[in-house]
């Protein structure tokens, strides 16, 4: 395993890797959720290293992934309009929708610009006065402050031609979609760093006792998510199942309280439907009565669209950590990063990609 002289920590990986080891008597499988917890696993090789009876399996944690086709065709029917100036962060440009990409879009006249923060647009917006300025608010609770700082900086400074279209969606009611599917094998969860730096380690606990499965919170490096999967082990063996906090260097008990406040003075809980999994109760966020001038939907009087969904894909089951990449038919030959059909293959923190990109070096086919 040449490649492990490349971590900073070689030898505490090797050390958690003999340790989980001599840990496991028996198979279990762990999720991690966040797509970016995955990409790390794919990219260094880790997948390789765990014993044969520990399985990792890819949760819905990738926002670009999860965000249904409808949405992403309420984005298009936005950046067509004349008078609209459509942002959003470069990974959605290339999601596909019913018939199209915001890409597409772009490449046929329709004005769609890339920016790296929802400030950006609202500066577009003052800059531009005749155009409606539409950022495209999309992510999970990480990216939910700033989106709801722009709402509340707009409305500040009397900037009335901006608004977002959001499509915000939260961790842990998806957890318990996943373990409530009487499909389900997963045994135990890695939580979202990232997300907890924001929201806390609290909403975690009611999961953890209802469904008996371990909840460990865990950072992004290998020796994180190594020590990560170490704890969810040694919990699953001993027959417990609690939160525990790996990245306790990060993530507090009750979170960023001011990111927190932000977010409730701009969005309100709401059902959220997620690509390939379907409607998940009080799964997301939508801009409150408050700023209703703020939300495009209202706004643009946009109408539910049908979800067209690509039945060949199987990006559900994967996020739903019933199948791997590997087990697609499109994967690698219809479907590649070039002309994807499912998002987690655009996304660069999507499953699909990372297994697509890495599969000739550190990853191997499922045992």
């Amino acid at each position: 395993m040449k490649f492990l002289t490349e971590y900073r920590n070689a030898e505490l990986v090797k050390e958690l890797i003999h340790e989980i080891r001599l840990l496991v008597t028996r198979p279990w499988t762990v999720m991690e959720v966040c797509g970016g917890q995955t990409h790390s696993l794919v990219k260094n090789g880790i997948l390789q290293m765990l014993p044969k009876e520990v399985t990792m399996v890819h949760g819905p944690g990738c926002p670009v992934c999860v965000t249904p086709i409808s949405i992403i065709d309420e984005a298009i029917m936005l950046a067509t309009r004349p008078e609209v100036i459509l942002c959003s962060f470069g990974d959605m440009l290339r999601v596909p929708g019913s018939t199209s990409s915001l890409l597409e879009v772009k490449a046929h006249g329709g004005d769609v610009r890339m920016v790296y923060s929802p400030l950006e647009a609202v500066k577009l917006a003052i800059d531009n006065p005749t155009k409606e300025v539409v950022f495209f608010a999309v992510g999970f609770e990480t990216t939910a402050p700033a989106n709801a700082l722009s709402v509340i900086h707009a409305a500040k400074s009397k900037v009335n031609n901006y608004s977002i279209l959001a499509s915000h969606v939260l961790v842990p009611p998806a957890m318990e979609a996943i373990l409530s599917d009487p499909e389900t094998t997963v045994n135990a969860f890695l939580a979202a760093g990232h997300v907890c730096t924001i929201m806390g380690i609290d909403e975690y606990y009611p999961i953890a006792e209802k469904y008996k499965v371990p909840i460990v919170v865990t950072g992004f490096e290998p020796v994180d998510l190594l020590q990560g999967i170490y704890m969810a082990i040694r919990q699953l063996e001993r027959g417990v199942a609690m939160v525990e906090n790996q990245y306790a260097r990060v993530v507090q008990q009750e979170g960023n309280l001011l990111a927190k406040g932000t977010i409730d003075q701009v969005f309100d809980v709401s059902d959220r439907d997620w690509r390939g999994i379907g409607t998940i109760p009080s799964s997301g966020w939508e801009v409150n009565d408050r700023f209703r001038a703020y939300n495009a939907r209202i706004k643009f009087k946009l109408q539910p669209i049908e979800e067209r969904e690509n039945k060949s894909c199987i990006a559900g089951e994967i996020m739903k950590g019933k199948k791997k990449p590997f087990d697609c038919p499109l994967f690698g030959h219809a479907c590649n990063p070039e002309h994807p059909q499912g998002a987690p293959m655009v996304s660069s923190e999507g499953s699909c990609a990372a297994y697509y990109h890495y599969s000739n070096s550190n990853l191997v086919e499922e045992r």
